[in-house]
């Protein structure tokens, strides 16, 4: 039996186990499992694979994507600069990090945006935020990161809400905090919703549900909206292609 799974904390929102289940039921993949396990300390990790020393990969998400990579024996060169995990590879005993959310993203971007390269807003500075900003760099679209708390590279929510001139220049506006995700449905960050505009664009990373109340708020002004159930499928696809080198 093939083993693999996903660490994290909460899981309740997670869609990963149905979604490799039916990726093995669907393309004839016979002896393969996928689990969820849920921990609320990345460290937790060594008790896991110790107990089961047959699992060959893991997928990493909310909040232990930075954490986790002092548990590597090595890590792609592209997730060091990132800093964050989310594909772990193990082979022979050997943990190698990837980061699979890089790829998700910029794939799924481009498309969506249409050829444009509008400013962007990454709201929230964990993990995955990482990942969003890489992406952009080398997509060559401008950013500000937002935050709680103010730092020399980034701005707070109370910025957005006595600056109108912020929102107005950049009208991408990607959710990477979890905020807005099943059961907490009603969560959403601290922008000035009355600021969006037809011209806004939200990307929210939360997927479940497939529309968020930031996303309801942007489409409710005309605005575009996405939610991160794509980047989901296509950085699952490449874990698996990272399980199977």
């Amino acid at each position: 039996m093939r083993k693999f799974g996903l660490i994290g904390h909460p899981l309740t929102h997670s869609f990963s186990k149905k979604y490799f289940e039916e990726k093995f039921e669907k393309e004839g993949i016979e002896g393969c499992s996928y689990e969820l396990f849920d921990i609320p300390n990345a460290f937790d990790l060594e008790e896991i694979l110790s107990e089961d020393p047959e699992i060959e990969g893991i997928n990493v998400t909310i909040p232990h994507k930075e954490d986790v990579i002092a548990l590597m024996d090595d890590l792609e060169e592209a997730c060091e600069e990132i800093g964050a995990v989310n594909c772990i590879h193990i082979q022979d005993g050997i943990r190698t990090g990837y980061n699979t959310d890089y790829i998700g993203f910029k794939n799924s971007l481009s498309p969506w945006l249409g050829g444009i390269k509008p400013k962007a807003l990454i709201l929230g500075t964990g993990g995955a935020s990482k990942a969003i900003k890489q992406a952009l760099i080398d997509l060559d679209i401008d950013f500000l990161n937002v935050s709680r708390s103010e730092d020399e590279d980034q701005i707070t929510y109370g910025d957005l809400a006595s600056d109108p001139e912020i929102m107005k220049t950049h009208h991408l506006i990607i959710n990477t905090t979890p905020l807005g995700t099943f059961p907490n449905e009603e969560g959403i960050p601290a922008i000035p919703l009355d600021q969006f505009s037809a011209a806004h664009f939200v990307y929210d990373l939360v997927y479940n549900p497939p529309v968020t109340t930031l996303m309801k708020a942007c489409l409710d002004k005309g605005g575009k909206a996405k939610n991160g159930l794509e980047m989901l499928m296509l950085q699952a696809e490449a874990s698996w292609e990272i399980w199977n080198s």
